[in-house]
C-alpha cells in the first residue's frame, strides 16, 4: 500500500513529500512496481538498506515481496541543491547507498520504521542551512521548457548561453534541458490523463506534436503505454 504525506515545515518547499510503500495486499506482494521519471531525487530506506535514488531518464522496476516496506523522502525537482554533497548528474539513473555519500552517511544506519522520517528531516534541515541552496532559476527553467520554449529561447530569456543553461540544469536536475523538457512534459501528460481527459486533448495540452508523438515519448520514458500507467485501456491510450 502506497501512501504519501506532507513534509515537516523544516524542509517544506524543497521536499515534495514523505512516502511509504508496503507489501501488505495481493496487489503489491511479489509483483513489480514501476518507477518512472519525475525529475525528483529520493532518499529511500528499504530491504536493501538506505540509498539515494538519482534522477531517472527511463523506467525502473522494483520487486516487492511479502512484508517488504520502503520509506522515502522525495525532493522537489531542482530543489536538492548541495544536500547530497555530489553533483546530481553523477547520480543520474543510479541507486547509490547512503554509506557511500559522506554528507549523509549518518542516515545509512536508519531502518524504515516509525519515526525514521522525523530523524531524517532534522538532519536534512541542518544540511540545507549549511550547503548551497537550489538554483533560484530552476523553477523558471522547468516551467519555460514545459510551456514549449526551445532550449535556445529559455537560455536567451535568462540571459545565459546554451552551455551555461546546460551546466545549470545538470546541477539543479541531474540532466540537461532537453531531457528535462521530456520529463516534465511526460509528467504533465500523466497528471492530465489521470483526471480522465481524452488522449488527444492530453497530447495537445502537454505540448506534444500529436497523439502519436506522445505515445512514443511515453513508451521511451516509461516502457509501457500511458493507458497502462493510469489503469485504462480505452480512449486512445
Amino acid at each position: 500500500m502506497y501512501r504519501e504525506w506532507a513534509p515537516d515545515s523544516l524542509v517544506a518547499g524543497r521536499v515534495a513529500c514523505v512516502w511509504s510503500n508496503e507489501a501488505t495486499t495481493v496487489t503489491t506482494m511479489g509483483t513489480p512496481q514501476l518507477v518512472v521519471p519525475d525529475g525528483c531525487v529520493d532518499l529511500v530506506w528499504g530491504p536493501g538498506g538506505a540509498q539515494v535514488a538519482g534522477p531517472d531518464t527511463g523506467p525502473k522496476t522494483v520487486w516487492m515481496s511479502p512484508g517488504d516496506r520502503y520509506v522515502g523522502i522525495r525532493f522537489s525537482p531542482g530543489a536538492a541543491g548541495g544536500v547530497f554533497g555530489v553533483p546530481l548528474d553523477s547520480l543520474r539513473d543510479l541507486r547509490v547507498p547512503l554509506s557511500e555519500l559522506e554528507s549523509l552517511r549518518e542516515l545509512s544506519e536508519l531502518t524504515p520504521l516509525t519515526g525514521v522520517t522525523d530523524a531524517v528531516q532534522r538532519v536534512l534541515a541542518l544540511r540545507m542551512r549549511t550547503t548551497p541552496g537550489p538554483d533560484p532559476a530552476a523553477s523558471a527553467i522547468a516551467e519555460a521548457l514545459l510551456a514549449g520554449r526551445s532550449v535556445r529561447e529559455v537560455a536567451w530569456d535568462l540571459g545565459l548561453g546554451e552551455r551555461q543553461l546546460l551546466r545549470r540544469c545538470l546541477r539543479a536536475f541531474g540532466y540537461g534541458p532537453k531531457t528535462l523538457q521530456r520529463v516534465v512534459r511526460f509528467q504533465r501528460a500523466l497528471r492530465l490523463a489521470r483526471r480522465g481527459i481524452a488522449a488527444a486533448e492530453v497530447a495537445a495540452a502537454s505540448g506534444y506534436a500529436d497523439q502519436a508523438h506522445m505515445a512514443n515519448e511515453v513508451r521511451r520514458l516509461a516502457g509501457v503505454p500511458l493507458g497502462r500507467l493510469i489503469g485504462r485501456s480505452a480512449d486512445g491510450y
